[in-house]
């Protein structure tokens, strides 16, 4: 039933380093899901802290999920949030939006922890150009369940009959699942492409053990068991494609044009004109745009 297994990739964003696991180069997406990293785990000695700088992004939508520790997250349409775990954060692009992540100074001047999820999903192409807009979710606005050493959150789309609260624009599931050793889960059916990604711990499915910084993606037929061989917490994700997309730094579109427009728009944006706008509490600084090749169309 296994397809593919990816390694996460580590990354350095200054100080704070990922595990990069979508886009793969021989598997760009799962689904709607374009983008997946792994945040941490990570420690910050007193005075130091998460700082993801104002950024810009469109023809998206990132969902932010976290395990441990806590994040505020500012962006251009004025909204402040705290996120912490267990919590979902999710934000649409659209044709626009700009936004910061950062550990709060009464945080940063003790020391924090931080260990999580970001995602981006891709949206379909007659929404890339939607409003911007945000939406925080927790608490009882988050389905979940608990069984047999089994307990999961729908944290976004529709599993095993469940529907969750999140907006989304396409078919698709996100699930965290926490399961205890020998527990097990099956993914949802009805969906063309579904993975699982192994956050701790080690599970097996069909026969193969898949272990902590990996993710699984799964042929579109049958419906994949996941059996925890140790204690695991494991995202499962997937749904509908969405059609080819370019993605380039933060910029994600069906038109590599429309990415070479944003990126304009992002350097105008630094002397205060064009679409995008710098979040109202953190417009002193910004992260200039790559220097990497535009993509071709």
């Amino acid at each position: 039933m296994i397809d593919l297994v990816i390694e996460g990739r580590r990354r350095d964003l200054g100080g704070f380093e990922v595990g990069r696991v979508l886009p793969f180069p021989t598997h760009r997406m799962v689904g709607p899901f374009i983008f997946f990293d792994h945040m941490g785990p990570a420690t910050f000695a007193p005075g130091q802290g998460l700082d993801v700088r104002p950024h810009p992004h469109i023809g998206l939508s990132t969902v932010t999920y976290l395990l441990t520790g806590e994040m505020t997250h500012r962006d251009s349409l004025g909204v402040k949030q705290v996120i912490r775990p267990g919590e979902v954060n999710w934000m649409t692009a659209g044709r626009g939006i700009v936004h910061s992540e950062r550990t709060d100074p009464s945080l940063r001047a003790t020391g924090a922890v931080m260990h999580g999820l970001q995602a981006w999903v891709a949206l379909p192409a007659e929404a890339e150009e939607v409003a911007p807009a945000f939406a925080h979710h927790e608490g009882d606005d988050l389905l979940s369940y608990e069984s047999g050493g089994l307990f999961a959150r729908l944290i976004a789309g529709e599993a095993h009959g469940a529907q969750a609260r999140v907006a989304t624009h396409s078919p698709m599931f996100y699930i965290h699942w926490a399961l205890q050793a020998g527990a097990r889960a099956a993914l949802p059916t009805g969906h063309a492409e579904r993975a699982i990604y192994v956050v701790e711990g080690q599970v097996e499915v069909d026969g193969q053990t898949v272990s902590a910084g990996r993710m699984a993606i799964f042929s579109p037929v049958g419906q994949p068991v996941v059996t925890a061989l140790t204690d695991a917490t494991v995202m499962a994700l997937g749904g509908e494609s969405v059609g080819p997309r370019f993605i380039w730094w933060n910029l994600v579109s069906s038109r590599a044009d429309r990415i070479a427009e944003a990126r304009d728009e992002w350097e105008q944006a630094q002397w205060g004109q064009g679409r995008f706008s710098l979040p109202p509490d953190d417009d002193r600084e910004w992260i200039p745009a790559s220097n990497d090749p535009l993509p071709r169309g």
